[in-house]
């Protein structure tokens, strides 16, 4: 297994997937929605994380008047320790408030 490039895109997927959970699993709008990214730009990393066996999906099995079926999206047991560990790394990449050490010069 790989790792997916991980993009500020990605790294946004993968955290609305790491929230969720079996009782409300996510699907498609809401991750464009809690990721704040257009779905030209989450389908394909669902589809490159499913690729990599990071997530699983499938189709919603009851059905909604009004609207076609939700696919839903998971991690896997896999796709969550290694998200987990690429959100762990991010945060600690953070810089914390206050850090002054690329101040500026005077004008």
């Amino acid at each position: 297994m790989t790792t997916p490039r991980l993009t500020k895109p990605t790294m946004g997927v993968l955290d609305v997937l790491i929230s969720a959970d079996d009782a409300d699993p996510a699907w498609g709008l809401r991750i464009c929605v809690e990721a704040d990214l257009g779905s030209g730009t989450v389908y394909p990393i669902l589809e490159r994380l499913a690729d990599l066996g990071w997530v699983e999906a499938w189709p919603e099995s009851t059905p909604h008047p009004g609207r076609p079926a939700r696919r839903f999206y998971k991690l896997t047991a896999t796709g969550r320790r290694k998200a987990s560990e690429a959100l762990q790394a991010r945060a600690k990449r953070r810089l914390p408030l206050g850090y002054k050490g690329l101040a500026g010069g005077t004008a």
